[in-house]
């Protein structure tokens, strides 16, 4: 079976089906209401009984279409069926699984990356439910992941927990060989097919829980979108693609404290993780302690928190228990176990790890709420550099030698000033990345002269007295000022050090 779907999924890009055609075909109205699970503006949009049109229906909208709508090809009815994709009744073909086509995550043009293949999605006010043992497509977290992933070339990925497969056919452009585990067989028979569609060889996929099917093996970087979401213990194991059946943030606790054993020298870990804000525990001190069991130098990322109520919600809708019999007594007992637990709040983000042998690493754990630069993962790397540098300007300047060191300021700063039309002097400098992490720094005089004249060129000490002449100040201030306020910046992004 597997050695015809490489032409299936060749015929479908040849159709029109990639994301950029189903977008182009439903335009924005239906478009925007189909991401709200509403799917009648979607069927007004696919009625002209395209091929196109019949395989949006088919797979994207899971509605029955008539077979012959699917032609009478190679890769007509009767082999989607043979396929095991789809099943006949009454002249009609009936999607048995949910396939869609995927985006390139590190294309800034969107790019046709494959098809991934998963359930049939449970929509709002079906009868059907969701099986314990349910796998899911392609979502707003898998692209999320997708993004921070290493987009550098790689010799060896590991994709942890791989459900569908989208993160091993993401891999398998940029990674000599890749392999993908999950717990649950279902999950890794429709990421074979979701391989075999994209035309993706050589993937190895692996059975087993956390990191035993891997052990005692090493990669270049290894990603996972985990089963992270924090549910009562005694529901157990309900969802095998959210839940772990772990307590609590345990699973992503020790994800992040196992996973980097299994890195080359060098190497990467990206996951995503919810982890639990608990009443008079600082949930940096809690995340920060993961970390710092992991060796690694260390980037964690908070961007975005919910209340208890909230969060139960969420996961309630998402397994479609909302307007159900169960649906309070579900929602109770998720408050519940929060309360016993003295939970105020439950956050996502991301988690960066590079193992660099460092006996030393460097860690920060913080939260950025707006938007930043995608992909994050084409600069993570600089980022962890740039923590490094503010620790050796730090050790630098203990020395006595900061300022013979050779600075720059990063390319894309702007300043800004704020103050009333006119004013003489701003109430306000801003210093304002216009990429990547797109932070701002409010900055004082000194600061800001030194980011108009920091090219690299000159170590440090001659600009500031230049800075200390201008200004009328004295130089062994204003030294001092620069070497107790620059780490804060050269961590945050806005000024470098100059290599060697």
């Amino acid at each position: 079976m597997f050695a015809d779907l490489g032409e299936l999924g060749r015929a479908w890009e040849r159709a029109g089906y990639t994301v950029q055609g189903v977008r182009d075909l439903l335009g924005p109205v239906a478009g925007g209401a189909l991401a709200r699970d509403e799917i009648v503006p979607a069927l007004r949009a696919t009625g002209g009984g395209s091929p196109l049109e019949a395989l949006v229906r088919l797979f994207w909208l899971q509605v029955p279409v008539p077979a012959a709508s699917l032609g009478s090809g190679r890769y007509g009815a009767d082999e989607l069926i043979a396929a095991g994709l789809a099943e006949a009744s009454g002249g009609e073909v009936r999607a048995l699984l949910r396939v869609e086509p995927l985006e390139a995550v590190d294309d800034p043009a969107g790019g046709h990356a494959g098809y991934v293949v998963s359930d049939l999605k449970v929509l709002p006010g079906s009868a059907a439910a969701v099986r314990p043992d349910h796998v899911v497509g392609a979502g707003g977290a898998s692209g999320g992941l997708g993004r921070l992933a290493v987009h550098s070339p790689v010799d060896n990925a590991l994709d942890l927990g791989t459900g569908c497969g989208v993160q091993a056919l993401w891999l398998a452009s940029r990674a000599r060989h890749v392999t993908a585990t999950d717990v649950n067989p279902r999950a890794l028979a429709m990421a074979r097919m979701s391989a075999a569609l994209s035309g993706v060889e050589g993937v190895e996929f692996l059975e087993g829980s956390l990191l035993e099917p891997v052990a005692g093996r090493r990669f270049d970087l290894i990603v996972s979108n985990p089963p992270f979401v924090i549910a009562p213990p005694e529901e157990g194991t309900r969802y095998v693609y959210r839940e772990s059946g772990l307590p609590g943030d345990e699973f992503c606790r020790r994800l992040v404290a196992e996973a980097p054993g299994l890195l080359n020298e060098g190497g990467h870990c990206r996951f995503l993780a919810n982890w639990l804000q608990v009443k008079g525990v600082p949930w940096e001190e809690r995340v920060g302690a993961w970390v710092e069991q992991s060796g690694c130098d260390a980037w964690v990322v908070q961007r975005d928190v919910q209340d208890p109520a909230e969060y139960a919600e969420l996961w309630l809708r998402d397994s479609r228990e909302a307007g159900t019999s169960r649906y309070r007594e579900r929602y109770d007992a998720w408050l519940d176990y929060f309360e016993r637990h003295e939970v105020t709040g439950i956050g996502f983000g991301w988690i960066v790890l590079r193992r660099t042998g460092a006996d030393r690493p460097v860690i920060r754990v913080e939260e950025i709420r707006h938007a930043v630069d995608q992909p994050v993962g084409a600069y993570a790397d600089r980022i962890l550099d740039g923590f490094r540098a503010a620790r050796e300007f730090s050790t630098a300047c203990g020395k006595g030698v900061a300022d013979g060191l050779p600075l720059r300021t990063v390319d894309g700063v702007v300043q800004e000033q704020i103050g009333p039309p006119g004013a003489e002097d701003p109430e306000r400098i801003l210093l304002r990345q216009s990429d990547r992490l797109r932070r701002a720094a409010g900055v004082g005089t000194v600061e800001a002269a030194l980011a108009g004249v920091c090219d690299g060129t000159l170590p440090l000490g001659p600009l500031l007295d230049a800075i200390a002449r201008l200004l009328a100040l004295d130089p062994g201030q204003v030294r001092a000022h620069a070497e107790a306020v620059l780490p804060e910046l050269i961590a945050d992004g806005f000024f470098e050090l100059v290599p060697g």
